[in-house]
């Protein structure tokens, strides 16, 4: 731990660390692969000077997430999801949001909060706040 801190302060670190602030600054979106995570990715927003820093989700979750949604909100078979698809756009209101993050749960064997539930509004949030919970806690017994 000592030794990745002081690289951290290293003339080496500070000059990368300009250069991914140079790249950040001229991208909306930047990703890049962590020991610790699948992939981490940085995004800004045009309307404002804030960051959002998310760890995404495996595709595999993605698309078991979006096969619950279109199967809580009765979707169409060739309605086309990915993981920035919003569910307030698909048409659901807080009732379904409600059912989606209860069928999520009995899918993934997991217990959402119901903060954590109020911050999920798109396909990606879900599977993420997913590959989270089942990192934290082991799986409940049924």
């Amino acid at each position: 731990m000592a030794h990745s801190l002081a690289a951290s302060f290293s003339p080496a670190a500070a000059a990368a660390r300009r250069q991914v602030t140079n790249v950040i600054s001229s991208r909306s979106s930047v990703s890049f692969q962590s020991h610790r995570m699948t992939s981490v990715s940085i995004r800004s927003r045009p309307s404002s000077l804030r960051f959002k820093i998310c760890c995404s989700a495996k595709k595999e979750t993605v698309d078991k997430v979006c096969s619950i949604v279109k199967q809580q909100l009765a979707l169409p078979d060739g309605t086309a999801l990915t993981g920035e698809s919003k569910f307030a756009e698909l048409g659901a209101d807080s009732l379904d949001t409600v059912e989606i993050v209860m069928g999520l749960e009995e899918a993934f064997n997991i217990t959402v909060d119901e903060t954590s539930a109020q911050d999920i509004a798109t396909v990606q949030d879900a599977a993420d706040l997913i590959e989270k919970l089942m990192q934290e806690a082991p799986p409940k017994v049924v």
